[in-house]
Formats: structure tokens, sequence, C-alpha cells
């Protein structure tokens, strides 16, 4: 991804989400888990300096620009201090997420000195981050029984039971308004050649070809919008249920993510869809 520096107003303009103005309720114990992931990478870099007023910022600007709304008084210190009297909505947490991971993509801009492809690790490398304490909460109050390794059919299953509960805990939460889908089950066209591949046939590709796919689907990712905004002004998004899945993966010795080439724009938001490569950890 790379940022063409596209403002946010244009970028609202230009794709707008109306299936997205009627908030919902956002989990407690999501919220809890997330905003401890976050805040804890945020202040390792850009939350220094009064970087919290610029956060406050972003929100407020996010709030009116995308929902037409004035921002919830205290929201962000109240996010920053887990206090919360009534449930998160949507359309706010979109904004937090939106805030925080834009002053930290233009942290790593201005800090690292770096552009192009070096700036794309760092910013990636923050969502990684992210992720890997939120998978490490959500592992434990879970209580997911991970594989050691993915060499047969029984440890597959047991890999899909874990995905499976991942992705009930963010419908019930409410991440993702609809549903949730992880399937090894692939025949798409992808960058000029045809993928098949059946469930059956992952642990063979896997270990056979040294790579196997899947397809990831998302119904009404609560950060669908500003993912798109992200995308559109600064060139990365956040990834959050992405991150927690791929570390998953990494946890069992298997690196795995979304293809380089995904692009949140043009999908429709109840079918949110990425394709994933799966593959030994070096």
């Amino acid at each position: 991804m790379s940022a063409n520096n596209t403002p946010l107003t244009t970028a609202v303009a230009e794709h707008p989400f109306p299936e997205y103005q009627a908030w919902w309720a956002m989990g407690d114990t999501f919220i809890r888990f997330i905003s401890r992931a976050i805040l804890l990478h945020w202040a390792a870099g850009p939350g220094t300096d009064g970087a919290l007023e610029g956060v406050k910022h972003f929100v407020d600007e996010y709030v009116e620009v995308v929902y037409a709304r004035r921002a919830r008084q205290n929201l962000v210190e109240d996010f920053v201090g887990g206090i919360w009297s009534e449930p998160i909505q949507s359309g706010e947490f979109d904004a937090l997420s939106y805030a925080f991971f834009r002053s930290a993509f233009e942290w790593l801009a201005n800090q690292r000195g770096t552009d192009g492809t070096a700036l794309a690790v760092e910013r990636r490398g923050f969502t990684k981050r992210v992720g890997q304490t939120f998978y490490d909460l959500l592992h434990h109050h879970l209580d997911l029984k991970l594989p050691a390794s993915l060499d047969d059919a029984q440890a597959f299953q047991q890999l899909q039971q874990c995905i499976r509960r991942v992705g009930e805990f963010m419908v019930a939460q409410r991440y993702l308004r609809d549903h949730f889908g992880f399937s090894f089950s692939v025949n798409v066209e992808h960058a000029t050649r045809q993928i098949r591949q059946s469930e059956e046939g992952f642990i063979e590709a896997l270990h056979g070809n040294g790579v196997a796919f899947a397809l990831y689907e998302m119904g009404y990712p609560v950060i669908l919008p500003s993912a798109v905004y992200l995308y559109n002004t600064i060139g990365e998004a956040q990834h959050h249920s992405s991150r927690t899945i791929e570390e998953l993966f990494g946890r069992v010795g298997y690196t795995a993510r979304e293809t380089d080439d995904f692009d949140p724009t043009a999908l429709p938001s109840d079918s949110v869809v990425e394709l994933w490569e799966i593959q030994r950890a070096p």
C-alpha cells in the first residue's frame, strides 16, 4: 500500500458508508482487550509529548466528517482510562481506531525518516504488534488449545476449531456485525492465475507446495470505514481481526496473512473477503 495524501473529506465523499450510520453497541470484553493492545504500543511510540491532543482532534474530525455527529465528551480519555459507563458504539470505536492508528502511522513517517517500502514495513509492524497483544489476551480468555503443528488432519481440525472460536467471539462482541468465515476451500483467480484448493487438500498443499491458501470473509467489520479512509489517506489500514488470526497461525509455526494487493476500498460491507497465503515460518 502507498499513501496518496487524499484528505479525509475527499476520501469520505468518494467512499461513503451509509449502512454504518446507524451505530450498534460493541462488546465490553473486546473493547477492554483492544484498548489495552492499542494503547500499549501507541504509548511506546507516538504516545508522548501531548500526543493525546492530536488523537482527540482526529476523533472529533472523524466523527463529524464521517457520521455528521459530535464525538461523546471525554471519549478518548475514557478509552485510555478503561472507563465507560455506557457501551462504546460502533462509530465511536471506528473513530478511536482511526485516530490512534493515524497518530502512529504519522509518527512513524516523521520519526523514522523512512518512505516507500521501508515505511510500509514499519507501519505494518505496528499493526502486527497490536494484533499479537490482542491475541494473547484473547487466547487466555477463550482458553484456546492450539495444535503443536499442522502435520495431519487432526491438527488441522484443531486449528480450525480455534479459528472458529475467535470468529464467534468477534461476532458476539460485534466487531463483526453479521458473520465470520474462514474457509480453506479456495477457487479464485488471483494475479493472473487460478487458485484451486479443497479443504481436504490444504495439508497436502501446505507441505507439498510449501504454500496453501484460505479465504477470510467478514460481514460488516466495524472498522471498514476507517480502514478504507486510512488506506486512502495514509496507505495502511489497521486489520484488527486479520492480525489476530495471523498471530494464531504464528503460534503454530506458520506465517499467514492477506495478499499484498488487498484493497478494502471497493469491497461490499457485508462481504469483505481477503485471500490468505499460509506457509511454514522460516
